[in-house]
């Protein structure tokens, strides 16, 4: 009877090696003879698990562990002293829907005159206006981040709004979008978007929202579909009435006294501020000054201040907030509080910490996770991806993938993904943001392929995931800073000094280690104390005659260059060294 062992959906080479008691060489070899380049720490899926078993004819079933997810968070109780809240609306939909443009002519017709204008194109969050009701728009990039906020227990969306173009229908792209918003138990309001063009079809729409499980309201159901247009901005202030009225059914409401807590909906190195994240406050106000907890890192906030830059003293109840002055970057999800002293922070974020590690989960499988461990270096490279596949396994195996290659200095960080051919919202992405587009069983429409030549857009095809993967590697490899080697070349004991100027030295010694030569660098130093480093040696002398290098046990001159004065004595040691570079790889 064979043994049942349980994995994850991905796992490493090294671990199902050790949870099949193997050598981990066989594996790696029996992947190597079908043609996967495989290491110890190298992650394969599921299906490629059971098939290395059935090549190596192992009698052990593999069972799929069940994904436990998050635990829940336990709805707060609220105080007699609860108020109405803005509501919280997540807009999703396949990518060529009109998602953005739908956004854009929000905030023009919506936002206050002095925020028009103000409010840059790829803000995580922001709030607007309508008849004197504030509604809080989530504008992460799409379903991905709307699942993650379900992922980490987030109930903080109280309202999806579905784009859809009536032009083309309901997309494997919205279908899953669809899953996300149900999955989470929000309620779902459709916006026909496109209905400005010729020959759409709102009703046929509708019949594919039925065979969806959408019924619309006018076929009997609960599912409201509204036409709308981003061009011409017809039905947009209908569709925020209806907003407004769910807002109304549901009676959102939250406490607006006492410590603040949220969630963090992005975390990102920013020139100036350092680490600064952008949170959604569910109840209680945040200010300035205020020490915040936030997963595994805490930290005091220093500023303050709306999506749009606006410095603010403190927000309340579904307000985004922009804060700095963490000590590390929180995780995307991460919950956060405010507690009443610094030294509580740090408790309670290492017993955050701790919790995750003994839980066994790890830290490094999305892109903010790996910012979270690079934030500790100075300088961080990214390197930006735009996927596209044919379906939505080969993209989600894609973009994991590529989440894996991160290191201590260079992050992949995917701006974009979706299924479906390249197209030209891609192709504006793309430039805005500098990320690599790759295609995966994908074809790119001709027409575009001007437009990325005269806007220098990189776009790269693949139909072998492997080659795709090694293609990131390279250009990971161009973002990695070259090597520092430096070698060391030999010794001079300084016997006299001849010349000491503001910027130069002369001098005449004995090489008493390995032998001199020009160009070099040099130290200076004196009964082991360094006096003087990277000093440029200028010339060597042998008698009076102008030599490139110097042997052990012969004597000579050397100059050097320096940035002040340096008083240079008999006795000193001076090492000559030179210092290169040399390109590295992952």
């Amino acid at each position: 009877m064979s043994r049942k062992v349980e994995i994850e959906e991905q796992v490493t080479v090294g671990a199902l090696a050790s949870l099949l008691n193997l050598p981990v060489s066989k594996l790696i070899g029996e992947l190597l003879k079908n043609g996967v380049m495989a290491t110890v720490n190298e992650k394969i899926d599921f299906d490629t698990a059971q098939i290395l078993l059935d090549e190596l004819k192992i009698d052990t079933t593999l069972v799929k562990k069940q994904p436990s997810g998050p635990p829940a968070r336990l709805k707060k109780e609220l105080s007699k002293n609860a108020k109405p809240r803005p509501a919280v609306i997540a807009v999703m939909g396949h990518v060529d829907h009109g998602k953005t443009s739908l956004l854009d002519a929000i905030r023009q017709v919506e936002t206050a005159k002095d925020e028009a204008g103000g409010i840059t194109q790829h803000l995580s969050a922001y709030q607007v206006s309508h008849n004197g009701r504030m509604l809080t728009f989530i504008d992460t990039p799409g379903h991905e981040a709307f699942a993650a906020l379900r992922e980490h227990g987030a109930r903080l969306t109280d309202l999806v709004i579905l784009v859809i173009a009536a032009d083309e229908g309901i997309k494997p792209q919205t279908v899953e979008a669809i899953r996300f918003a149900k999955n989470a138990g929000v309620k779902i309001v459709v916006a026909a978007n496109k209905m400005d063009k010729t020959g759409v079809d709102i009703n046929r729409l509708k019949q594919q929202l039925s065979e969806n499980d959408l019924m619309p309201d006018d076929w009997g159901g609960d599912t409201v579909v509204l036409p709308v247009s981003a061009k011409t901005k017809e039905g947009l202030p209908e569709l925020l009435d209806m907003v407004i009225l769910v807002a109304d059914v549901e009676e959102l409401k939250a406490d607006p006294e006492g410590p603040a807590e949220g969630i963090i909906i992005e975390s990102h190195m920013e020139r100036g501020k350092g680490r600064t994240a952008v949170a959604l406050v569910e109840h209680g106000t945040i200010k300035t000054g205020d020490f915040v907890v936030i997963g595994t890192t805490y930290g005091k906030i220093r500023t303050l201040e709306t999506p749009d830059g606006k410095t603010i003293d403190l927000a309340g109840p579904s307000s985004p907030v922009v804060i700095s002055g963490l000590k590390e970057l929180p995780d995307f999800g991460d919950e956060f509080l405010v507690v009443p002293s610094e030294k509580q922070a740090r408790i309670r974020a290492s017993e955050v910490k701790e919790t995750r590690k003994i839980a066994g989960i790890s830290s490094a499988t999305t892109s903010s996770e790996l910012l979270n461990m690079i934030s500790q270096t100075n300088r961080l490279s990214e390197l930006n991806i735009i996927v596209k596949a044919d379906v939505q396994g080969s993209l989600t195996s894609v973009v994991d993938s590529l989440k894996t290659l991160g290191t201590e200095e260079v992050a992949v960080r995917i701006v974009s993904s979706g299924v479906g051919v390249i197209t030209e919202n891609d192709l504006h992405t793309a430039a805005t943001t500098g990320a690599i587009i790759y295609g995966f069983h994908v074809s790119l429409p001709a027409s575009l392929k001007h437009l990325a030549l005269r806007d220098h857009i990189s776009i790269r095809l693949f139909s072998v995931i492997y080659e795709l993967i090694n293609d990131a590697k390279a250009e990971m490899e161009m973002l990695l800073a070259p090597e520092v080697v430096e070698e060391s070349l030999g010794q001079l004991i300084v016997k006299g000094v001849f010349k000491v100027t503001k910027t130069e030295v002369i001098c005449g010694g004995e090489v008493t280690k390995g032998k001199l030569a020009v160009p070099a660098l040099a130290r200076l130093y004196r009964d082991k104390e360094l006096l003087a480093d990277n000093l440029e040696v200028t010339n060597l002398k042998r008698g009076p005659s102008d030599v490139q290098e110097v042997q052990t046990g012969e004597m000579c001159g050397l100059s050097f260059r320096t940035d002040a004065r340096l008083e240079v004595q008999e006795g000193d040691k001076i090492e000559l060294f030179t210092r290169s570079s040399k390109t590295r790889s992952l």
